[in-house]
């Protein structure tokens, strides 16, 4: 019998994500304070990508004490830009903001995964993807955030890759499912190795 599987994490999409890829697991969404966890680290000076690792381990911990032999999955996601972070869009004027500010331009994003047993954790990695914005109008815009509607307000970066998102980009250099959030073929490849699903 495999041992339990949890997602620490209530993202729709990163549980669409194990359940497409044939995982059995349980979710139980860490209740974590992602603010005062990060202010610190930003005062220390802290990358993008090193924030995301620890607000990852710091769910996959948290959820950890709950199951006590469970393979518990932290994931979390950070998006750089110009040299700063943008976090979630407060609202659609912020969102129409942000989309206008990254418009022809590089951002990447960082997609922290941590494996926690026990207390213990196994296994972190980090899925750096670079993503380059087409010129757009300010009415293009507009339609976007009408067409999409406050799902914008659930992603960092205020587009879901996966829908009508994917017209506001130029390229992109890196994995797919770390645009999603979950550099999913790397964190399968820990979970055989642990023998925490079937090799």
């Amino acid at each position: 019998m495999m041992p339990e599987l949890v997602l620490a994490s209530g993202s729709r999409i990163r549980g669409e994500l194990l359940r497409n890829a044939g995982l059995r697991f349980a979710v139980d969404p860490a209740d974590v304070d992602e603010r005062a966890i990060e202010d610190p680290l930003l005062k220390s000076g802290f990358s993008p990508a090193d924030i995301a690792q620890v607000l990852a381990e710091a769910k996959a911990q948290a959820v950890s004490e709950r199951h006590p032999g469970a393979f518990v999955i932290g994931a979390d996601q950070v998006l750089e830009f110009e040299g700063g972070r943008l976090t979630k869009p407060e609202d659609m004027e912020a969102a129409r903001r942000q989309l206008l500010a990254m418009s022809g331009k590089r951002h990447e994003l960082h997609s922290a995964v941590v494996v926690v047993r026990d207390g213990e954790t196994l296994w972190r990695h980090i899925g750096t993807v670079r993503l380059t914005m087409r010129p757009f109008s300010p009415a293009f815009v507009g339609r976007y955030l009408a067409q999409v509607g406050d799902a914008v307000l659930t992603s960092v970066g205020a587009y879901q890759l996966e829908g009508p998102g994917v017209q506001l980009f130029e390229t992109i250099d890196g994995d797919y499912f770390s645009v999603l959030g979950l550099p999913l073929l790397s964190l399968l490849g820990r979970l055989r190795e642990e023998g925490a699903i079937e090799a």
